[in-house]
């Protein structure tokens, strides 16, 4: 993308519904260390990973458009501590499953969509952060679809004053793929699913990261 100006593609977002923010009607320009990103090669050691995975851009390397969006949809539980994680921009040679090798500081990547559909919160809950664990994924890998069934789950067990667990919940689903080189789902396990599938389809999430 070039450093032409931006109203035109804030225009186009607010249209398609994909971020909510005021239309921008001046011009901007992009700071010229993230144009010039552009032109880095891309980072090896991922030819493993499926290719729509791998090869997807993110909306946030652009540093003003995810300030924009930060400024409409809240990220944090009320009366906690804002630095607990630092919210950037990614670079335009960054894909949602690169790792940490030769990053100064530890990372994760999250979707909009986690927060703007989902309302998930900063900090996260131990249950989310146990389900996490123990299916050894980050948030990014699993599909958004299931993460429905997670906060609908814990909303579930809140409701009736359970403590919901991760291996409580994990009792009701089988994972797919097994061995993942693309975004894991969870398949409810026939004749014990106590939870519907999420009505809305997440297509347009992929380039959603930062």
């Amino acid at each position: 993308m070039s450093s032409r100006s931006r109203s035109e593609v804030s225009g186009w977002l607010v249209g398609e519904g994909r971020i909510p923010m005021e239309v921008t009607t001046k011009t901007r320009e992009d700071p010229p260390e993230e144009i010039a990103e552009i032109s880095l090669p891309a980072m090896a050691r991922y030819g493993w990973v499926a290719e729509d995975v791998r090869t997807q851009h993110s909306l946030f390397r652009w540093s003003q458009l995810l300030k924009s969006w930060l400024n409409c949809i809240p990220i944090f539980e009320r009366d906690v501590l804002r630095d607990i994680v630092a919210l950037e921009r990614v670079s335009a040679i960054d894909y949602v499953c690169h790792g940490q090798e030769g990053a100064s500081e530890k990372f994760f990547y999250m979707y909009m969509w986690h927060f703007s559909q989902l309302y998930v919160r900063f900090p996260f809950e131990d249950f989310t952060m146990g389900v996490l664990r123990s299916l050894n994924v980050a948030p990014t890998q699993l599909h958004p679809n299931n993460w429905s069934y997670l906060q609908a789950f814990w909303v579930l067990c809140q409701s009736l004053y359970l403590q919901p667990s991760p291996q409580s919940f994990l009792y009701f689903y089988d994972t797919r793929p097994k061995s993942p080189t693309t975004w894991l789902s969870l398949i409810s396990r026939p004749g014990i699913s106590r939870l519907e599938a999420f009505t809305q389809s997440f297509k347009h999430f992929k380039d959603g990261f930062f």
